[in-house]
């Protein structure tokens, strides 16, 4: 043995030195060829800060799946790598500057990028600390970066190659504009809250006419910008209108008045002011229209020169301004005030601009077309945990606009583009041109995600055929948060099935957010959020993992509440003490073989239980359902082998029976390393200290097997059951009725059919064990009935309470009883049930409902009988 476990369960000395242990033994290296491969990529962290609760919540359902694969016998690859995250990062560097009183443009392009990269060296050494303090089984031999020299070849590639099929273009359109970071955005980058606002509502008149109407607005900066007002063709209130002109009451220019069925008749006005620059509805009208697109700001937010008077100034400050001068003018109809969704950027929280602008775009259709293919064939798609979710990524896909790549920032992978700086020629090739004096590149960088979408197979060497490449792809599964199943997933999908012809995953495993007690997202702003190391420090990486991978089902956000890590402390806590008991048990033993024939009745009754424990965990690990996973060992480790094995154990380890006292010994020992064994994903640590002090054991838990079930020699599972059922009975009537434990009762036992169960003695030595209770051949007196599930306890009255007692307790159980037969009545009339539940959950509820029938007809029979005694 290693060495005896400590008294008390210290998570602190458990944890200390060991995952340096395990990665210097090289457990997490992947590359066994005798064993078939399990590939998983992390989703990689940005190197803009610390991990998060989401982080640990992510990377550990990925590790409990790598380490129940790797002891299953495969080849796990569970490969680390962190994502440059262009423009969190460059704010980041960015503060930090400005801190020093610098910024950018003080250093220069290069000078710049020296600094991002200190940061991300100097963040991706405490991501590395965070992975380890979380126990993470990556192979840090193929960690990877999105901004390494074979990602940056890769994505040069990936540029290039669809840029040449027509799939990569440049132009203008509408896009998601940073006027602080001074950037276009992505989707995933702007976050939607509710703030507050306001309608204006202005009076438009019709040019060489005594008409006017009106038209409503929220954003009036943007109206200098304006190119027509547009109605509903069907509008009767508008269509005398159409073709003729009105004046724009922000600068007096003339615009038209223009039909379009784009306008919802039902809302505001009915009268909508068009500005294809600022909003990507009126882009698409002004396409349809031929009308020009005027910008009426600057990248930063102010007001350009076509703004007039108000150039120069803030867009809300020109908001402002204008209002107030339409006001002076008469044309100020109402102002209404409401609250409406406005889209912030996640990194500055600046108000995003719709604006137009001169961009990379990838054509999306043609790719998401491929891949919805691919979903349609059942040999070839990824399979969704949960499977709503498909229909959820579907969907997107079936209604995907082109994507904005480009970037106006430094820090990320450089468009590979060049300009010719006389023929304005444009080249695009994954290596400079060759007169590069001649040529200037584009300024622009590549969004995040474009690089992060070549993950699964990029980090593997793609576009090289290395032999990682060949062997661990596609990845096996995917496990990330439903929130980014568009930004992500479905973008990693179209760029390996275009490039891989392949999906890159074959199971995508989907959880919910964490949210805070009171079921809100954590945020700065609500000071709600959780580090987890802080958590690990008070109860231990152990305790937290469990804690995240059992209180929640996939797909489903999980509330971060601390009472139930500390439920999961303590529940390590008894396995510890549990482990204790046995392992004292087992000193000076030599032989732990499990000889079936010196197997008691208690020993396989344990030994049954486990091997449907080990059954029930393995099916729900291989459907990632780790919350019933959980459950299932929850229940065997707490009550079958803890409360009831460990307590008829005791008996027979002071039996004067050598082969009795061996045989529970054995059964000791197997049935504690299963258990760590089963446990070890969900908590690494705590099973390798407990592992490593049994009296047979390997260099480390890493090394074991998954457990499976063992062969069981009969015997009477129901004999065992309502042992354990009277035991239970039995100290909860000494409860009810208030008698000391040490209070002996005499009692004997009948099965579901009335018929009286004959006493054995093994079985009689261990209720008296537990109970101080006596089991008899006959109760003579007045007897008190309880029910079991599978029979009826026989008591003596006069040891109990009088007769007016038990009936009022009888009354309680025959409405508890007519409860459950009706309610298992209502199921099995069900034609739902009986059609689309699985054939066992039919045939246990029927035998329910004949267990229900039987324990009521007892307790008839009883209640008869005192009514009769009354009498």
């Amino acid at each position: 043995m290693k060495h005896q476990l400590n008294t008390k369960y210290d998570h602190h000395q458990v944890e200390e030195g060991c995952y340096n242990q395990w990665l210097k033994k090289g457990y997490f290296t992947a590359g066994d060829k005798h064993k078939e491969p399990f590939t998983i990529v992390i989703p990689p962290p940005n190197v803009t800060g610390i991990l998060h609760i989401g982080h640990a919540f992510d990377t550990t359902i990925q590790d409990m799946i790598a380490r129940y694969k790797r002891m299953q016998g495969y080849d796990v690859l569970y490969l680390p790598g962190m994502d440059h995250a262009g423009i969190a990062t460059q704010a980041k560097v960015e503060a930090r500057l400005k801190k020093q009183g610098l910024n950018r443009y003080d250093l220069g392009r290069e000078k710049f990028l020296e600094r991002a990269w200190a940061w991300k060296e100097e963040y991706a050494a405490t991501i590395r600390s965070q992975w380890a303090k979380l126990g993470l089984s990556l192979d840090y031999t193929r960690e990877r970066f999105t901004m390494d020299e074979g990602l940056n070849e890769a994505v040069r590639k990936v540029f290039v190659q669809l840029y040449h099929e027509g799939l990569i273009y440049r132009g203008k359109r509408i896009i998601n504009w940073d006027p602080q970071a001074k950037t276009a955005l992505s989707n995933i980058e702007v976050v939607y809250q509710d703030d507050p606002g306001k309608m204006f509502y202005f009076s438009y008149d019709v040019k060489d006419s005594q008409d006017s109407f009106t038209v409503a607005t929220t954003r009036p900066e943007t109206m200098f910008g304006d190119v027509c007002v547009v109605v509903n063709p069907k509008d009767e209130r508008y269509q005398h209108l159409i073709g003729q002109y009105c004046i724009n009451p922000a600068n007096g220019d003339v615009i038209p008045v223009i039909g379009d069925e784009y306008v919802d008749i039902e809302f505001g006005t009915g009268a909508m002011k068009c500005t294809p620059a600022h909003d990507p509805n009126d882009f698409e009208i002004g396409k349809r229209h031929q009308l020009e697109a005027v910008l009426v700001m600057n990248p930063d937010g102010t007001m350009n020169e076509k703004a007039g008077c108000y150039q120069g100034m803030d867009r809300y400050a020109c908001r402002e301004q204008l209002v107030k001068e339409i006001e002076k003018n008469g044309h100020l109809v109402k102002i209404e005030e409401f609250v409406h969704s406005v889209g912030h950027s996640e990194r500055t929280n600046a108000v995003v601009e719709p604006y137009l602008s001169e961009q990379w775009f990838v054509k999306m259709k043609p790719l998401a077309q491929d891949v919805l293919k691919t979903q349609a064939d059942e040999n070839e798609k990824m399979t969704f945990y949960p499977p709503r979710f498909e229909k959820t990524f579907n969907n997107w896909l079936e209604n995907i606009e082109d994507w904005c790549i480009s970037r106006q920032l430094w820090w990320g992978h450089r468009i590979p583009a060049w300009y010719h700086k006389d023929t304005k020629e444009i080249y695009v090739g994954q290596e400079a041109p060759q007169d590069i004096e001649n040529w200037r590149q584009d300024e622009d960088v590549l969004d995040t995600w474009f690089s992060s979408a070549l993950w699964p197979f990029s980090t593997l060497g793609w576009p090289k055929e290395t032999e990682d490449f060949k062997r661990y792809y596609p990845n096996s599964m995917m496990g990330t948060g439903y929130d980014i199943i568009f930004f992500w997933v479905a973008r990693m999908a179209f760029q390996a099935r275009h490039f891989t012809g392949q999906a890159p995953f074959k199971d995508v495993v989907l959880h919910g957010l964490i949210r805070d007690a009171k079921g809100r997202k954590m945020s700065k702003s609500l000071g709600n959020g959780i580090d987890p190391m802080e958590v690990i420090d008070q109860y231990g990486v152990d305790a937290l993992r469990y804690f995240l991978t059992t209180n929640s089902t996939p797909g489903q956000d999980l509330r971060y509440i601390p009472e139930k890590v500390e439920a999961a402390w303590n529940f390590i806590n008894k396995i510890w003490n549990a482990s204790r008991f046995v392992l004292m048990n087992l000193e000076d033993t030599t032989d732990f073989r499990l000889e079936n024939k010196s197997l008691n009745s208690i020993d396989r009754w344990i030994l049954t239980k486990l091997n449907k424990t080990i059954e029930q965990v393995t099916l729900n690990m291989d459907k990632y359902e780790f919350g019933l996973a959980g459950s299932e060992l929850y229940g065997f480790v707490w009550d079958d082998f803890c409360s009831w094995y460990l307590e008829l154990a005791k008996s027979n380890l002071r039996s004067e029976h050598h082969e009795i006292q061996a045989a529970t010994k054995a059964t000791l020992a197997y049935v504690l390393k299963a258990v760590v064994c089963l446990l070890h994903p969900y908590m690494p640590f705590v099973t390798e200290e407990i592992y490593l002090n049994l009296p047979e054991h390997l260099e480390s838990i890493q090394q074991e097997s998954w457990p499976i079930p063992m062969a069981v020699p009969d015997f009477n599972m129901e004999s065992m059951e309502r042992i354990v059922s009277t035991i239970s009975r039995l100290r909860e009537v000494k409860s009810i009725h208030d008698l000391k434990p040490n209070v002996v009762l005499h009692f004997c036992l009948k099965d579901l059919d009335g018929n009286k169960v004959e006493k054995q003695a093994d079985f009689a030595s261990m209720i008296q064990t537990m109970t101080k209770c006596e089991w008899v051949e006959e109760i003579y007196g007045e007897p008190s009935i309880e029910t079991l599930r599978e029979g009826s306890l026989m008591l003596a009255m006069k040891e109990l309470s009088d007769p007016k007692e038990e009936k009022v307790k009888l009354e309680k159980e025959k409405i508890r009883l007519e409860g459950e037969i009706k309610r298992s009545k209502g199921m099995l009339s069900n034609p739902n049930f009986i059609q689309k539940a699985p054939k066992e959950k039919v045939e246990l509820e029927q035998q329910k409902q004949e267990t229900y029938r039987k324990q009521y007809e007892v307790v008839l029979t009883r209640l008869k009988e005192l009514k009769d005694i009354e009498e």
